[in-house]
């Protein structure tokens, strides 16, 4: 065969893959059952994970995804690695924990999807201003198993700050923290979402809040983690009172293992990027899905089927 045949027949299969993905013909994916872990129901990855199931079902035409909500990032890395889910989202950092590796499956990513930034949020009667302030009072660090406490734990042991002795420590997930907070039985919070999260509008429109400034803790966390990342969030995020804040960014993969075909894992992460719009629809942090930058998924592999997929369109 000509170097041309080769080209051209290498450019019709490419094609030809793309054709069954958009005319949902999937006929090479009959049989494909697929169990998606989330996060929170009200959470970002619950949101997102629900807009992805419908597409595949509809381009693939598979059976529709179950969607899991669950308790977040280290809850779903621990049902990705001993196979009781297919595809899941998870923050870099939990990802990233060399500790949660020793299980049948390992780790490969489909993309690197939206940023998440750690609010923490306080009642604006109490005189917290920075992480310090948050001593004696009753806090929730997010729900056991999620990467809301793997994070709010990491952050609290750079900053010399226990989590058992100098505070009044509830683990309660974002729900519960939000009715919590209206209750007046909570004083502050952890969460990582995208911005605005609505439950936290929603809390800031019915009860004064602030969002504590962590300029001051985070060189130590990110010279011990350098995973992560810092940026600004403006006060108008959620119409808060007071300037911007200095807080803590990390970055969201879509997961699957090396259980997974090249084809089903190529034919998914192309169906990301035909649901852009509806995921875009669904939560306004699906507008920094980017192809390009879709690939930095280190320190986790890209899955082989991923990669296939950025190749072919030339990232």
């Amino acid at each position: 065969m000509s170097g041309t045949l080769r080209r051209l027949h290498a450019a019709g299969a490419v094609l030809a893959i793309a054709a069954m993905a958009l005319t949902a013909c999937g006929s090479d994916f009959t049989g494909v059952k697929l169990t998606m872990v989330t996060g929170n129901a009200s959470g970002v990855y619950h949101k997102l994970g629900g807009v992805l199931a419908d597409a595949w079902s509809a381009q693939l035409g598979i059976a529709h995804p179950q969607v899991v909500s669950t308790a977040g990032s280290v809850d779903n890395l621990e049902r990705l690695r001993t196979g009781q889910a297919d595809v899941g989202f998870s923050a870099a950092d939990a990802a990233s924990d060399a500790t949660l590796a020793n299980r049948p499956r390992k780790l490969r990513a489909l993309a690197r999807m939206h940023d998440d930034y750690l609010q923490v949020v306080v009642r604006a009667d109490l005189p917290a201003r920075e992480l310090a302030g948050l001593k004696g009072l009753r806090v929730s660090i997010g729900e056991p198993g999620s990467g809301v406490e793997f994070i709010a734990k990491r952050l609290l042991g750079s900053a010399k700050i226990s989590s058992d002795g100098d505070l009044v420590t509830r683990q309660l997930g974002l729900g519960d923290s939000l009715t919590a907070m209206r209750d007046g039985t909570l004083d502050a919070f952890f969460w990582s979402g995208g911005v605005p999260t609505p439950g936290v509008t929603n809390l800031a429109e019915s009860i004064p809040l602030r969002m504590l400034d962590l300029s001051d803790v985070l060189p130590v966390l990110r010279k011990q983690y350098p995973v992560y990342g810092s940026a600004t969030l403006p006060a108008s995020a959620y119409g808060l009172p007071g300037g911007p804040i200095t807080t803590l960014v990390v970055r969201n993969f879509l997961l699957a293992t090396d259980a997974m075909s090249d084809d089903v894992a190529e034919a998914l992460v192309r169906g990301i990027f035909l649901a852009q719009p509806e995921l875009q629809k669904a939560n306004s942090a699906a507008r920094s899905i980017e192809i390009r930058s879709a690939i930095e998924t280190t320190p986790v592999d890209l899955h082989p089927g991923a990669a296939r997929y950025y190749r072919s369109v030339k990232v």
